[in-house]
């Protein structure tokens, strides 16, 4: 039976209906907010997956259709790879939702979000979010919900859940915050430079504010909900938990502790092949058995460590950041490069400058969208030791570049600073924890190797988590493997003064406050301790943007003049830059920007758009164009698109009775401007540069 419920949330009224559409689905709702709508839907496959890990996949789909519009690509129809704001927002609804499912789930999970309407002001994301965890709860999936999602911003000094999104124009925080009844999941967004205590107090605001929507998913449940499958854990056969634990625990635990991650991983990997040939044929078949306890008491070791020795897999102490190092200009004709080297994790960051042609364009549902800063992740097998196929950018590829993109856009100069489109591009050479960190501060160096004049330089830095029962440890730079056995991965990025992007995941159910608030004074210490040995290397941007970037010169043209710079169907500005090989915009209001990459093309660009657009002068000399005779006189071209008249009186020192004894169209004839009227009219003579009686030519 179809259901409706609602709760006012942010001033508005957010809806969720369930068993209307999609009810083969093992759950399905529709979530509106305003005029967004978002259809979710869940389901779980009946037969068992072999695998290692959760088999959940996230989906989430805008249609073009929903903001009122038809596709603007060839095809006229949404296209098949998603795009940047399909992925990330795919991330966001994942990352939340994976720890709330029984640890050794093998049934293949999809969760397909689809944008049916969009109103222009509520985003869909967290209401996609939102539909997600109502679907599973009523759906007959296990699930550790419900959670719940909202937007956090903050317009001239006052907290507010979901802001419109013409509001989040004035907003210094845009944060999503996802949590529990009792506690934060998870926290995604950037900020222009403020304090932890804000963002902190944002976060539980935020918190605060969503428990409407977890009350309203419980209610839900019990009226509506499936029964959940009977799901019982495949039980490890004790007699082999044991026997592992007594042959492998002690050198396990010795490779662990392998301070170089490539010979720790080689290892670890010779020390469990040779374990699982020890036992002979009768396991010859169990081997992911096998795999899957070992893997189990490598997780309880390095925990163990941490919580009962005070120790890490480096021995470094819990708040220590790993040896930096930092280079820049390594690359000659990039327009600025850095390579940034934390412990084993290393990227090089390269900055390239370009003109407003070179701008991303970009098609959303709140229209078209042209990006002037672009920054691309690219994280290669061999950063790993590992080989795979090169494709397209992954989706963590694609997260990692936008967490790095929100770090550093707050700190990009305005547009009317520094009119380049700018695109920087991380490399990650080598990779044990954090690239995406890596990536935040090899970029900045390299805008500052560049010359780009930023606010401030910013910092990333990567926090960890080990907690059991009241204990609990914060990591400082964590490593992968400590990533992998922890309970949080919370990334951090800020300048001196504060925090520009963060984002965190929660591994266990949730997080309390004051876990947080100790977490954010650590990540503060260490990214200052980061930056500091950013600036040791270079501590402002260059005086100078590199000699192989190109130069922009603006100048101001008479609007009344584009036609003329452009031409018919664009063949005169397209000439121009064929002729000078530079890049030429004009604007509506006749702002000319040219874009050259030597002076003197510059320079010749800018003397054919001056020749093209010059006014007429009162008292002015022109060599023109007779384009039209009249009986009355003749209608001379002295600049381009701008004709005046010769009366036939000003035509020569002599009466004459016939124009066209004197011209004809096509002659040349050198004129004088004795007068331009206020419609714009232009009153020319010929007889004014006749030689008179001494020879001489009138001025």
């Amino acid at each position: 039976m179809e259901i409706l419920i609602q709760e006012e949330i942010g001033g508005r009224t957010l809806n969720i209906q369930a068993d209307k559409v999609a009810k083969q689905a093992s759950g399905s709702v529709v979530v509106q907010y305003g005029d967004t709508i978002v259809l979710v839907t869940v389901v779980a496959a009946h037969e068992e997956r072999i695998s290692d890990f959760l088999p959940l996949t996230v989906e989430y789909q805008e249609k073009i259709y929903a903001a009122g519009r038809i596709p603007g690509n060839y095809f006229r129809r949404e296209i098949g790879r998603p795009s940047e704001k399909e992925t990330l927002t795919a991330r966001l609804i994942d990352r939340p939702i994976r720890p709330l499912f029984p640890k050794d789930w093998r049934y293949e999970i999809q969760v397909i979000a689809t944008v049916l309407s969009m109103d222009q002001e509520n985003d869909p994301d967290t209401l996609a979010m939102i539909g997600a965890s109502t679907a599973l709860e009523i759906s007959d999936i296990p699930f550790a919900g419900p959670i719940a999602c909202v937007r956090v911003g903050r317009i001239d000094g006052q907290l507010k859940i979901n802001p419109p999104t013409s509001e989040l124009e004035n907003s210094d925080i845009n944060i999503i915050v996802a949590g529990s009844k009792t506690g934060v999941v998870m926290v995604e967004g950037g900020s222009d430079v403020v304090s932890e205590a804000d963002m902190l107090e944002a976060i539980f605001f935020g918190h605060r504010e969503m428990q409407p929507l977890i009350d309203l998913q419980l209610k839900l449940k019990e009226s509506h909900g499936r029964p959940k499958r009977t799901y019982t854990a495949p039980e490890k056969e004790p007699q082999l938990v044991d026997t592992l634990n007594e042959t492998a625990a002690g050198r396990l635990r010795e490779a662990i502790l392998i301070p170089q991650k490539t010979k720790r991983s080689t290892a670890m990997r010779e020390l469990k092949a040779e374990i699982f040939e020890s036992l002979g044929e009768d396991y010859v078949d169990r081997k992911s058995e096998v795999y899957a306890i070992l893997k189990d008491i490598q997780k309880t070791i390095s925990r163990d460590l941490i919580l009962k020795e005070n120790r890490r897999i480096d021995n470094r102490k819990f708040d220590e950041i790993r040896p930096i190092t930092c280079e820049v200009g390594l690359l000659p004709r990039p327009h600025g490069s850095a390579l940034f080297t934390r412990g084993e994790t290393q990227v090089l960051g390269v900055l390239t400058l370009g003109s407003g042609q070179d701008e991303q364009r970009v098609e959303t549902l709140y229209g078209e969208e042209f990006r002037p800063f672009m920054l691309h992740y690219n994280f290669p097998p061999y950063s790993v030791g590992e080989t795979r196929r090169i494709s397209g950018p992954s989706r963590r590829d694609i997260g990692h570049g936008g967490l790095s993109t929100r770090a550093i856009e707050r700190i990009l100069p305005d547009k009317e600073a520094f009119d380049y489109t700018i695109r920087l591009v991380s490399e990650v050479l080598e990779s044990n924890g954090s690239s995406s960190m890596g990536t935040v501060c090899s970029c900045c160096m390299a805008l500052m190797d560049g010359g780009v004049p930023i606010k401030a330089p910013v910092a990333g830095i990567a926090m960890g988590l080990v907690k059991e029962d009241d204990q609990v440890v914060i990591l400082s730079d964590i490593l992968g493997d400590e990533d992998h056995t922890g309970d949080m991965d919370f990334k951090v990025t800020g300048t001196e003064a504060g925090i520009t992007a963060l984002q965190m995941d929660i591994k266990i159910h949730e997080l309390s406050k004051e876990i947080m608030q100790s977490a954010l004074e650590q990540a503060r210490v260490g990214r200052i301790h980061i930056l500091n040995k950013m600036l040791d290397t270079i501590r402002e941007p260059r005086e100078e943007i590199s000699p192989y970037a190109p130069t922009i010169t603006t100048i101001k043209i008479n609007p009344d003049k584009i036609r003329e710079v452009i031409g018919p169907g664009g063949k005169v500005i397209r000439g121009i830059q064929s002729e000078t090989n530079t890049s030429v915009e004009i604007d509506d209001s006749g702002l000319v920007k040219i874009a050259a990459y030597s002076k003197e093309e510059g320079q010749a660009a800018i003397k054919m758009v001056e020749d093209l657009t010059q006014e007429p002068e009162i008292g002015a000399i022109y060599e023109g164009t007779v384009v039209k005779t009249t009986d009355f006189g003749a209608f001379v071209q002295i600049l381009p698109g701008t004709d005046g008249l010769v009366h036939i009186s000003q035509l020569a020192n002599r009466r004459i009775t016939k124009v066209t004894d004197v011209v004809k169209e096509g002659d040349s004839l050198k004129v004088k401007v004795l007068e331009i009227s206020r419609d714009g009219k232009i009153r020319l003579s010929h007889k004014a540069l006749l030689e008179d009686k001494h020879g001489r030519e009138r001025k």
